[in-house]
């Protein structure tokens, strides 16, 4: 009987570590894409690009899917989704940017790497061509944790030296400042 409720508590304690794990990774890209949309662009053209100068635009036309549809980066390059993609947007990521917010997610996940964080802007509808007061889009940003990034290994089966990868982990806001190096 002994095995049985040893092998029982184990569980009981590994179940209370994967929901830890999994809490910290959640909490992880919250607070990376709050870091994201309260500092600099990771795509470093998109942050001074001008809809109305090399878009265009009319002053004060909505940015449409069309004119931009998307940017992920990951923390050696950047990549367009959308048909127009200016040159600027995916030549390379601003790694300062991008670092920092790998450095805040690995604030509540230590055993995060830069290779495992995935950071996207997408076309959200809001922001205006010619924008005097910073970029010309606010696009919807998500910090995202790739999957297979993340494991678990689990007390229980320590002899067998198991783990489990856990899944993608993702977080999405709407870019507030996008300007600058310090979030709250």
């Amino acid at each position: 009987m002994l095995p049985l409720l040893i092998v029982f508590l184990l569980g009981t304690i590994d179940v209370g570590r994967l929901l830890w794990t999994w809490n910290k990774a959640e909490k992880a890209t919250q607070m990376g894409v709050r870091y994201a949309v309260a500092t600099d662009m990771v795509p470093s053209g998109l942050q001074n690009y001008s809809f109305v100068v090399s878009g265009g635009l009319t002053q004060g036309d909505a940015i449409p899917l069309s004119s931009f549809g998307g940017v992920t980066c990951t923390s050696t390059s950047c990549t367009c989704s959308g048909s127009n993609c200016p040159a600027s947007w995916t030549t390379s990521p601003n790694t300062t940017a991008f670092n920092a917010i790998v450095v805040r997610m690995q604030k509540f996940l230590p055993e995060l790497t830069a290779a495992g964080v995935q950071v996207s802007y997408a076309n959200s509808g809001l922001g205006y061509a010619g924008d005097p007061n910073g970029s010309d889009v606010a696009p919807l940003i998500t910090v995202s944790i790739r999957p297979n990034t993340v494991t678990f290994r689990p007390i229980t089966f320590a002899l067998f030296k198991t783990t489990f990868n856990l899944p993608s982990f993702s977080a999405a806001l709407t870019m507030e400042d996008g300007q600058g190096t310090v979030s709250n």
